[in-house]
């Protein structure tokens, strides 16, 4: 069971990165509209650049997320039930929809970070 447990810690993991690269985008708009000098922190802002652009170049890549390669092998040889972490996040998070469809929406925002961090640049 403890691999069910850690199992479950990545995927809250995973979907707190997904949280943190759509939230902080939206974050920054406002922030930046807001004249909030978080907004403009390049630390947060290069990490959430850094964040999106691995995940836009392993779509561009075909490769997995390692992070969903990580709690597939954890939870592999463990069948049963699904739990109320993994049925809910795993429904909000894994969509079955065709890679291009990925590879697309990825790019598409990585574009928009690019776009908005020459829009409201960071400073140092």
């Amino acid at each position: 069971m403890p691999m069910i447990w850690l199992a479950d810690i990545v995927l809250m993991l995973h979907a707190l990165t997904v949280l943190f690269i759509v939230g902080g985008l939206i974050a920054i708009w406002l922030g930046a509209a807001f004249k909030r000098t978080w907004a403009r922190n390049r630390a947060f802002r290069m990490t959430h650049m850094v964040a999106i652009g691995i995940v836009a170049a392993l779509a561009l890549l075909d490769l997995p997320c390692p992070l969903t390669v990580l709690e597939g092998d954890l939870r592999s040889g463990h069948p049963g039930a699904q739990g109320f972490l993994q049925h809910w996040i795993s429904a909000w998070l894994y969509l079955d929809l065709p890679i291009w469809v990925f590879i697309l929406a990825y790019s598409a925002f990585f574009l928009i970070v690019v776009a908005t961090w020459r829009r409201f640049p960071p400073r140092s």
